[in-house]
């Protein structure tokens, strides 16, 4: 177990969304993570990190439900109980309605027919008997530091709160809202009530600025109408997606709801994870906070975004990505706050316990000012597959991508932290080399696009240069890409050399460091980024196999040929997800319990890549491409053209 066995297993939480932020909610009820306003804002309730840190609960006595589940197609989730006496059906949100002017955030892009309504919304109907119900909202603000002063309205069924410290928009007020009587116990909101077969009762939980009116339903048929409506959102946005009939379509679309879950709407940037501080070993010190947008992200989130059809969400996060380059130039950072914020600042929380005692908490990420040669490369990979699906460069990125390519061109003989942003001494990673090699590679296919021969000539001598560095000092005698070139050590990243089409995949050296890392670099079949006592990461302990890894280790299987092992591969992660088909960051290989911040983007991308290859092996004799049912763009991107 993980030291203290309160905590549920990570895998376990269920993962709510409205894109402005996320709630994990527990088995038995409790909502045990939501930062208000935004992903990276204080936490409210907090009792992930710490069990005193507040939570929101509202359910039977019985801490374990017979079943949970998300609606199909959906992030609203249902839990059944079944009591001695009774049984009911709880059902939950984080709203999503008709747009309305936004009180509590900007919105740098465009507005769409539907948005975030500020409010977490809780509906239980009993189907069958009578069962005792519990309302238990214990709020402490600021990561747990601040318990919440309420005031009880007139008719004990509604209180509010204000809250400071949240952000540059000012105080938070915070409204609870019932059909049933409610009370102040010791600064926790409380109240119980029996509800008899057909009976139904709500919750609900809104947030809005000062000057804003609180639209939270005052029945239980109001906020059955909230779900309701947010029920049909997923459902039409899930739609509009493209996924293949094939029995693995499920993982795709629970992916693809992760992914838009994990997306704040008002700038169109991708959080890496909902969460902070939750350990990759437990009790460990690899604790970060991954509510950020990384850039090495961008290419994953585009080759996702455009292979399942989200035409709108890639354009939004390309537009993101955009803006950051256009003010930093090439001085671009690794990662930004999802308003674009550039201090992200790192302290600790030593108040709080920890996941499990796994010490210290952290918020903010020190990596933000690493150097990390890798940035450009990702960069002008989704630029150059988002051109790729609209057969044209937009005019106002051409100044971006002439900057980035010169960036890589400045950084890419000197060393790095690499992409695991190791916090020992710079080294010369291969995977830092090849992500410059592909800057310069798609500099050159997007410079030759616009017909500059001159760049395009440019651009590919550099990029050849660089290829030519990277063949001479990276590959080790027995023909294996080594981690750095002072080193034979295995890395996992270099599973993206067939991936970006550095190499053939027909190629020894190619075969050789996938089948390396599949055989020294692997525990019980799971991969490891690196062998920890091989490599100066500036840490101590273990951490378990990470997920993205894994998955990245199916789709270079799959391109060497190994369709079968691919497959197995596959099919043995995706049976490892937490108990609602999420991932976090890691798997630990002996127990298959998810470990790391949760859900991770990250892995959701390799996931749908994976997959896709996958079905694409499948269905190779079904055309040239072997990409029936999948986009062109597919088929091109993967040929490398």
């Amino acid at each position: 177990m993980f030291g203290n066995e309160e905590f549920p297993r990570i895998g376990d939480y269920a993962f709510l969304s409205d894109c402005h932020t996320g709630a994990l909610i527990a088995p038995d009820g409790s909502v045990e993570w939501l930062c208000l306003p935004r992903f990276d804002s204080p936490s409210v309730f907090g009792a992930l990190l710490d069990r005193d840190a507040g939570r929101f609960r509202f359910g039977p006595d019985e801490s374990v439900p017979i079943s949970r589940r998300y609606l199909p197609g959906t992030n609203v989730l249902e839990t059944n109980w079944a009591t001695e006496s009774g049984w009911l059906v709880v059902r939950e949100a984080l709203a999503i309605g008709p747009w309305h002017e936004d009180h509590v955030e900007h919105h740098a892009r465009g507005p769409t027919d539907m948005d975030a309504r500020h409010l977490l919304v809780r509906h239980v109907e009993c189907i069958q008997g009578e069962v005792e119900i519990e309302i238990l909202c214990n709020l402490m603000a600021n990561y747990g530091r601040e318990r919440a002063e309420w005031q009880l309205g007139d008719d004990h069924r509604s209180a509010e709160t204000e809250l400071e410290n949240v952000g540059p928009s000012g105080p938070l007020r915070v409204r609870i809202n019932s059909d049933l009587p409610i009370g102040i116990d010791q600064g926790a909101i409380g109240g119980r009530h029996w509800l008899t077969e057909g009976e139904s009762c709500f919750v609900s939980l809104g947030w809005q600025h000062d000057h804003a009116d609180f639209e939270s339903p005052e029945t239980a048929e109001e906020a059955l109408t909230e779900i309701n409506r947010c029920e049909r959102f997923w459902r039409r946005w899930l739609s509009r997606g493209k996924f293949p009939d094939h029995p693995w379509r499920v993982h795709l679309q629970r992916s693809a709801l992760v992914l838009k879950g994990l997306t704040y709407v008002p700038t169109g940037a991708t959080v890496a994870a909902l969460t902070t501080s939750l350990p990759e070993t437990p009790g460990g010190e690899r604790n970060w906070d991954y509510r950020y947008t990384w850039i090495r992200d961008a290419t994953f989130t585009l080759w996702s975004m455009h292979i399942l059809g989200f035409e709108h969400e890639a354009r939004d996060f390309i537009q993101f990505i955009g803006d950051i380059c256009r003010k930093d130039g090439t001085e671009l950072q690794i990662m930004y706050g999802i308003g674009g914020e550039e201090d992200l600042t790192e302290s600790t929380l030593d108040h709080l316990h920890g996941y499990g005692g796994a010490r210290p908490v952290r918020i903010g990420n020190a990596a933000y000012n690493q150097h990390q040669n890798d940035v450009f490369g990702a960069l002008l990979d989704s630029v150059y597959i988002h051109t790729k699906t609209r057969e044209h460069l937009p005019a106002e990125l051409w100044s971006v991508v002439t900057d980035q390519v010169q960036g890589a061109i400045d950084v890419w003989q000197n060393p790095d932290q690499g992409i695991w942003e190791a916090r020992g001494e710079p080294k010369h990673y291969v995977s830092s080399k090849l992500m410059c090699w592909v800057a310069l590679d798609r500099g050159a296919r997007l410079a030759r696009d616009r017909g500059d021969a001159a760049l395009t000539h440019k651009w590919g001598e550099i990029a050849e240069e660089i290829k030519a560095n990277i063949l001479e000092r990276g590959v080790s005698e027995e023909g294996v890409f080594r981690q750095h070139y002072e080193t034979d050590a295995l890395d996992a990243s270099n599973l993206l050399i067939p991936l970006v089409r550095f190499l053939p995949s027909t190629d020894v050296r190619v075969r050789n460091t996938v089948l390396a890392i599949e055989r020294d670099l692997t525990q019980h079949g799971l991969v490891l980024r690196y062998i920890v006592d091989e490599t100066d990461d500036g840490l101590h302990g273990e951490e378990g196999t990470f997920s993205i890894c894994s998955f990245w280790l199916a789709s270079a299987l799959s391109e060497i040929g190994e369709a079968n092992r691919a497959r197995a591969l596959t099919e043995r992660l995706l049976s490892m997800s937490g108990a609602l088909g999420l991932y976090a960051e890691e798997i630990d290989p002996r127990s298959g319990r998810q470990l790391g911040n949760f859900p991770q983007a990250f892995t959701h991308l390799a996931l749908i890549n994976a997959v896709t290859h996958v079905i694409a092996d499948e269905r190779a004799d079904a055309t040239e491409d072997g990409r029936e049912g999948q986009s062109a763009v597919f088929a091109e991107i993967r040929r490398g053209q």
